[in-house]
């Protein structure tokens, strides 16, 4: 690599390593405790949201055929965040356990920024690591989510969703006027019955039973207790309910986000039990540069879906009328989500007219609706 292209790579790579800024400031919050223990979600959730109405939007595309030494600074936070994130983490516990200084209420706050930390940036850091090649990559997409306790993420998300994504078979499509509250108490146990289902299937074509050692829910689950006894020896049953919580905070943020991404949209059922290809306009995108800075392009999503494995700095922005497009970034948006009448009110006139744009020919949307129920043949 030249050292014009390096210097290029950096400078273009400089915003989406934002995300670092957090640790210490989490930091800050722990030793300093009060108020401070609010900063983690007031920088993730209205600083970035008022970047977005500052900087604009982003529609600008780099050549998706770029060699990947050309965006190495980009992939490097996603290589160097895991490491981070642990040592965070369990230095956290280790602290938070034994600091005077914090009280109860200041610990629940505090741990809450830590599970914004571990979903907002982590679990978006996975979902990068998880769909490249590199088996190092995955390994770190791994221990990423079993910090977590959510390590079958990465099954659901390859071998269920992007597979079903917008059929009935796809639980993390959020149906038309399904509230986001619904929708959690849904996929998060049905999220786990589908993943370990698509291994046992994917053992048995093999020959082989679900309890092979090749099944991977032996690694994420070797890896969660790992984690979690750590967290026990260095924070005792305090560290392990800490542990606990910022992982339920982690993943309640992950589910905001399936959530958003799909909602009302369905590929249209061919018959015979088959669907149209996966489309850029079955994903609701967001071209918001600040917010799209903090989540590595993760709003791009209607370009992910049509070429998984792409990296996130050659995502496109499918912007106009290639893909519908939200009105606010994923710091507003799952905030509204969080409250369904809003929610309801926002965007249920959108997928009307996403579906009078894409598909003025069905008239009867019902089947599409109540996606619990299989699609006519």
């Amino acid at each position: 690599m030249s050292a014009k292209k390096a210097g290029t790579g950096i400078l273009t790579a400089a915003p989406f390593w934002v995300s670092l800024g957090l640790i210490p400031i989490l930091a800050f919050a722990a030793i300093q405790g009060g108020w401070s223990v609010l900063l983690v979600p007031l920088a993730t959730w209205y600083l970035f949201t008022a970047l977005d109405f500052a900087l604009g939007l982003d529609v600008s595309n780099r050549d998706p055929e770029t060699p990947h030494s050309q965006i190495f600074w980009h992939r490097l936070i996603t290589l160097v965040w895991p490491p981070l994130q642990f040592v965070t983490l369990f230095a956290l516990i280790a602290y938070a356990t034994r600091a005077q200084h914090l009280g109860g209420l200041e610990l629940i706050v505090l741990f809450f920024g830590m599970g914004i930390l571990s979903g907002t940036v982590g679990i978006v850091y996975a979902h990068e690591l998880m769909h490249q090649r590199s088996k190092i990559e995955r390994w770190l997409g791994d221990i990423l989510m079993a910090m977590t306790l959510y390590g079958h993420y990465r099954t659901e998300h390859l071998r269920v969703h992007h597979t079903y994504v917008g059929t009935p078979r796809d639980g993390v499509t959020a149906r038309y006027n399904e509230n986001f509250h619904s929708f959690f108490f849904r996929v998060v146990p049905g999220g786990l019955v589908s993943a370990f289902r698509a291994e046992e299937a994917m053992l048995a074509r093999k020959g082989l039973p679900w309890w092979d050692r090749s099944n991977p829910f032996w690694r994420y689950f070797a890896l969660q207790t790992g984690f979690a006894l750590l967290a026990l020896i260095l924070g005792g049953w305090l560290g392990l309910g800490l542990f606990i919580y910022q992982a339920i905070v982690a993943i309640w943020q992950l589910e905001l986000v399936n959530y958003i991404e799909h909602y009302g949209m369905v590929r249209k059922h061919l018959g015979g039990g088959k669907y149209e290809p996966t489309r850029p306009h079955h994903s609701w995108n967001a071209t918001h540069r600040a917010s799209n800075w903090l989540l590595i392009n993760l709003q791009r999503h209607a370009d992910h879906h049509s070429k998984p494995d792409r990296p996130f700095p050659l995502l496109q922005a499918n912007a106009g009328q290639e893909a519908p497009q939200m009105p606010y970034g994923y710091p507003i948006m799952t905030a509204m989500a969080m409250i369904p009448p809003i929610w309801r009110r926002e965007m249920n006139p959108r997928v009307r007219k996403w579906r009078a744009m894409y598909y003025p020919e069905i008239t009867d949307w019902t089947p599409y609706t109540n996606m619990s129920n299989p699609m006519p043949r």
